[in-house]
């Protein structure tokens, strides 16, 4: 944690870096009076215009790369990318570069392209330099370069397979975080985790990788309290409820929620912000063996209420139970959980924006607000209260899953309202966790979606 990859840095404000001006259709005829004859005639001939992403490397009278003009099409336009600029990393040859100031928002503009910048090298490493961006003038490079590592490690967390990243690695990650932050944590395993987290015990005991409540804390004690809780499933097969193979392929990333929190955490104890941290994990494997919890168990909880399973392959919501029940203990101001919970959310929004649920108006305008603001969007899905019923159970307080198919993503939200009942000001995010293909500053694969939302929430009530 004390090393930044060059990838997440800037080059130092004020150094020499060939020109990049990012133009859209308005200020396109203002920026072509400013070219060079020559220039106008290499972009006739090339056929440039200033739509989304096209790219014109313009020659200076000695044939030197002299100024890069990249496409934004109607930069004011609904459907504009705010980080547009992260494609430039993987179009652009080796060198130094630099944003000019106009058409741009030149801190986001400095994030995109580090975001964009981002390469999965644990196991195939990158060949070449990569461009490098001088940090623009007057922006805040260090929590520029803060957020921007704090998202490569939590996709880095992502996009590592289960076989190097089980529950262990997990805890590894959180240790590695609270050494370099100077937090205290603590691992809760074995017998103490099986009496006071059975849910979390239950879903983690079929797995030959021991399952562990992780419990994180930093700041002031007299500071406000605001609690993250991460999904940790390092893998889900399912568990008795197996699924098929093509419903597994992407299981590794079943511990996204975890990967954003830890990514929100770091990046808050990193920044200052002035309150009292704490990060719950509950990191398990959901496997198959004759220790497995079955369809038809019912299970105690931390929260004393009986669970029926009525699908083991719902086990996140078992193991957020037992975290949120010992998160709402201390009724913290704020109470946020991440997690890779329903299909039903993505059939509902799709891969790119995550729903959320929360009881409390007036944050829920606060999360969409900073959604927009941090590029990071989300959308609100009802806490529709009636759909608690169908959690019912004949034999238990409820059962883990609806068994009909409406409303998953709703139904999941409500029963982890079940084990939260203190905290009023609670936010669920239900996330992919996963970029499907490549977009401007999100390359394909692991992502840790709503976590520069909520550090900018966090940031903005919080302060330094």
């Amino acid at each position: 944690m004390t090393t930044i990859p060059s990838s997440h840095e800037l080059l130092p404000a004020g150094g020499a870096g060939i020109p990049i001006c990012c133009v859209g259709s308005a200020l396109w005829p203002e920026v072509e009076a400013t070219l060079s004859p020559f220039q106008r005639a290499f972009l006739k001939a090339t056929d440039f215009a200033p739509k989304v992403g096209r790219l014109a490397m313009l020659p200076g009278d000695d044939g030197s790369l002299a100024r890069i003009l990249f496409g934004l099409g109607d930069a004011e336009g609904p459907a504009r990318d705010r980080l547009a600029a992260g494609k430039l990393p993987s179009l652009l040859p080796p060198g130094s570069y630099r944003f000019e100031p106009a058409g741009i928002d030149p801190a986001e503009a400095a994030l995109a392209w580090l975001l964009g910048s981002y390469r999965f090298g644990r196991y195939r490493e990158a060949k070449g330099e990569r461009p490098r961006l001088v940090a623009p003038d007057g922006v805040d490079s260090a929590e520029i370069e803060r957020i921007a590592a704090a998202v490569a490690m939590g996709r880095d967390l992502v996009n590592t397979p289960a076989n190097d990243l089980g529950p262990a690695e997990i805890e590894t990650a959180a240790r590695d975080l609270s050494r370099h932050h100077g937090a205290l944590i603590a691992i809760i395993a074995g017998e103490p985790l099986a009496r006071d987290f059975p849910l979390v015990h239950a879903v983690g005991a079929a797995s030959v990788r021991a399952p562990r409540l992780i419990d994180l804390t930093w700041g002031a004690p007299d500071a406000p309290r605001v609690t993250l809780v991460g999904k940790g499933v390092a893998f889900d097969t399912g568990g008795l409820d197996i699924k098929p193979s093509a419903g597994m392929l992407l299981m590794k990333k079943d511990m996204g929620g975890a990967a954003a929190a830890l990514a929100v955490a770091d990046m808050v104890m990193g920044g200052g912000l002035n309150l009292r941290l704490r990060l719950v994990i509950p990191a398990v494997e959901n496997a198959v063996s004759g220790a497995a919890f079955r369809p038809g168990d019912v299970l105690a909880s931390r929260a004393g209420l009986k669970v029926e399973i009525g699908n083991t392959d719902a086990e996140g919501r078992l193991i957020l139970a037992d975290a949120l029940a010992l998160a709402d203990a201390e009724e913290p101001e704020l109470l946020i959980d991440f997690a890779t919970l329903t299909g039903a959310a993505r059939v509902a929004l799709g891969p790119d924006l995550p729903a959320f649920f929360t009881e409390d108006d007036d944050l829920a305008r606060a999360v969409a607000e900073a959604g927009a603001e941090a590029a990071d969007p989300v959308w609100r899905l009802p806490l529709h209260a009636p759909y608690a019923s169908l959690l019912d159970s004949k034999v238990a307080d409820l059962n883990n899953v609806s068994g009909g198919p409406f409303a998953g993503a709703i139904t999941a939200a409500l029963f982890l309202r079940r084990f939260a009942p203190k905290t009023r000001a609670h936010v669920h995010f239900d996330l992919y966790g996963w970029n499907p293909s490549t977009k401007p500053g999100r390359p394909e694969g692991g992502e840790v979606q709503t976590a520069r939302l909520v550090y900018g929430l966090l940031k903005s009530r919080y302060g330094r």
